[in-house]
């Protein structure tokens, strides 16, 4: 079992927000060491001078499981394309790989390496909805799974969290890391 799991937030979120802090409870309780670390600028400060931070902030190897939420998904297409190395899985909630609305989106990067990420996301899972009030939703789920195969689950139940969608728990999403 893999020894590690670092949960992502999502854009202006934090890690004591919705699931992430009962997720976290979850899995450390089946023997993860878990980090959720605070990241306000992310989806602030462009992808390309974020993410060396964020590299250099944490190990990444066989051992770890990456949750990523939103913007904290779409931080993990970038991360796992600049990986060194596989991680055991990566998941990725209400994810997305272009602009889902009008904002400004600088989390994503202008292209992808989809072979690349593949060869490092380990056991891949998509969650996403069949509507999401942001544009995370279904059919983004669907263009990265044609892009990087794995699991694509899909729910009808909006953003799995935010200021006014309380999400507290989220036991499929402890079900599905392995």
């Amino acid at each position: 079992m893999p020894a590690r799991a670092i949960v992502f937030h999502g854009t202006g979120g934090h890690p004591d927000a919705v699931w992430y802090p009962w997720l976290a409870a979850r899995l450390e309780a089946r023997g993860y060491a878990v980090e959720r670390p605070a990241y306000p600028e992310l989806n602030v400060e462009p992808v390309a001078t974020f993410l060396p931070r964020v590299l250099a902030a944490h190990t990444f190897d066989a051992d770890t499981v990456l949750v990523g939420h939103s913007g904290g998904a779409a931080l993990l297409l970038a991360l796992l394309e600049h990986l060194d190395a596989p991680v055991a899985q990566a998941v990725l909630v209400a994810g997305y790989w272009r602009r889902p609305n009008d904002a400004d989106e600088p989390v994503l990067q202008d292209s992808y390496d989809w072979d690349r990420i593949r060869a490092h996301a380990g056991d891949l899972v998509l969650v996403n909805s069949v509507v999401d009030p942001y544009g995370c939703d279904a059919t983004q789920g669907r263009e990265l799974l044609d892009r990087l195969g794995g699991t694509l689950v899909v729910r009808d139940d909006g953003h799995f969290g935010d200021w006014d969608q309380p999400y507290p728990e989220f036991p499929l999403l402890e079900r599905l890391v392995r």
